[in-house]
C-alpha cells in the first residue's frame, strides 16, 4: 500500500480534511472510504500506509497503552466541546509546527 500522511478518523471533521488536502498532504478518511471499520483495523491500515491517526476516539489510548498494539502515531484530539472551527484551528497550528513529532508517538 502507497504512504498516506494521514488517517482521519471519523469525528474529526470534514473542515480538517479539506485542509489537509488542501496543504498537500494524502489522507484516507474513514468516514468517506469505511465509517463501519474499527479501531484495530485503523491502526492496521495506519501501519500499512505509515500513516499518522487523527482522532477524537479514546479508544485508541486503550490500544496502544493497555493492549500492546504498534503504531505510526496517533494524533488524540480532545475537543469534544468544540465547534468545527475551532478544531480546524488546532490543526492548522499543531501540524505545521510538529508534524515531525507526530510519527510514531502517541499524542
Amino acid at each position: 500500500m502507497r504512504e498516506i500522511d494521514f488517517i482521519v478518523d471519523a469525528g474529526v471533521g470534514k473542515s480538517i480534511e479539506n485542509w489537509l488536502l488542501s496543504e498537500g498532504y494524502s489522507i484516507y478518511s474513514v468516514i468517506s472510504s469505511n465509517p463501519e471499520i474499527s479501531d484495530p483495523e485503523i491502526i492496521s491500515l495506519a501501519l500499512e500506509s505509515n500513516s499518522v491517526i487523527i482522532t477524537m476516539d479514546k479508544d485508541f489510548g486503550e490500544l496502544v497503552y493497555n493492549r500492546n498494539f504498534v503504531h505510526k502515531g496517533i494524533l488524540l484530539l480532545r475537543l469534544e466541546d468544540a465547534v468545527a472551527e475551532e478544531k480546524l484551528a488546532s490543526i492548522q497550528n499543531i501540524i505545521p509546527e510538529h508534524i515531525d513529532k507526530l510519527k510514531n508517538k502517541f499524542s
